[in-house]
């Protein structure tokens, strides 16, 4: 069982605080993504994991062992690097093979995983290949392959697809999804790229400034942020926030427009700019820019001077400086505390 449990775990680099007290448990067998932007601390917590970074504080349990006093080589752990880290001068069949080695077993269990991974890759054809013959997306999969062959009970991933063109990922995304959806292994991925993780994630684990502000399903993620750095860290084009001032018990006034909301002392209004459509009354939005994307047209505005986003019908191609009413979706609104940023 590869349950892993983070119990308060901190790193401090000098005066520098990179994780807060971070606890989080990822189920067996799980695919976890750590999600947040460049400096949140996600890569920090990956190489505490797989050991090659200490922790200034906390515990790290595999199952019912407590692995963050162990080396890396005994915690039974792969790890596929964003730089792929294959040998030039190896043959694929060899890069596969390596770590197989390394642990000195018969050379027909060495050429049974091999050939298993290679397979469940679609790269058996070029076992005999060196790395240097092979493109981007070959090598990426011959790392992958090598991290499967070890059969460990963990696999960290950190940003593997991001050297990848945006069509090459997509392709490795669904790769990799379909190959440890069947595999025994616990997965932990790094990415900053919210299409991944929301593509490929059991739950995701925002993070910001060295803590998890949030951690759930992708769709919860999405639907419910439990707080406002989530709304706008998730989704492209972000949450829209607007300004709302009290109209009465549970009512508040947003754009000149009265909604139902929280009966709280203050709160921010914020919907998806999916989440909104045309309507005859709604809220008066002066557009700016507008972007036929085909499906749909993105159009940016402002609505009491705030900015704000709509994702509309591309059969309707509105101008800038044109008055557009949105109606938001009543049970897609949201309402966060401006002070505290969290969900009300």
């Amino acid at each position: 069982m590869a349950e892993i449990r983070i119990k308060g775990v901190a790193k401090d680099f000098g005066t520098f605080t990179a994780l807060h007290d971070v606890d989080l448990t990822i189920a067996d067998r799980e695919f976890m993504v750590l999600l947040g932007a460049s400096g949140c601390g996600k890569t920090t917590l990956l190489r505490i994991i797989a050991g090659l970074e200490t922790a200034t504080k906390g515990e790290v349990w595999i199952g019912d062992r407590r692995v963050d006093q162990l080396p890396p080589r005994e915690r039974g752990i792969a790890m596929v690097f964003q730089n792929y880290a294959v040998f030039p001068h190896l043959t694929v069949f060899e890069n596969i093979a390596f770590g197989l080695r390394m642990k000195r077993m018969p050379q027909a269990e060495v050429t049974r995983r091999v050939t298993r991974t290679a397979e469940l890759m679609h790269i058996e054809q070029l076992l005999k290949r060196y790395s240097g013959q092979l493109s981007g997306g070959q090598r990426q999969r011959v790392a992958v392959a090598r991290a499967l062959a070890m059969e460990p009970e963990v696999i960290l991933m950190d940003e593997p697809l991001s050297n990848l063109d945006a069509l090459l990922r997509l392709e490795m995304r669904a790769e990799l999804k379909g190959v440890l959806a069947g595999s025994n292994t616990t997965t932990i991925y790094v990415t900053h790229d919210q299409v991944e993780a929301m593509s490929l994630a059991d739950r995701i684990s925002v993070m910001n400034g060295g803590k998890i502000v949030q951690a759930a399903g992708p769709v919860e993620v999405y639907r419910n942020p439990a707080a406002r750095f989530v709304g706008s860290f998730i989704g492209n084009p972000p949450m829209n926030f607007l300004s709302a001032s009290p109209a009465g018990a549970g009512q508040w006034q947003v754009g000149g427009q009265v909604f139902a909301g929280p009966e709280a002392p203050a709160a921010e209004f914020a919907i998806r700019p999916e989440d909104l459509h045309p309507s005859d009354t709604g809220l008066p939005a002066e557009v700016r820019v507008v972007e036929p994307l085909g499906p749909h047209t993105l159009v940016t505005a402002t609505v009491a001077g705030q900015p704000f986003r709509a994702v509309i019908d591309s059969t309707l191609v509105p101008r800038p400086g044109d008055v557009l009413h949105l109606a938001p979706m009543a049970d897609r609104i949201r309402w966060f505390n401006p002070e505290t940023q969290k969900a009300l």
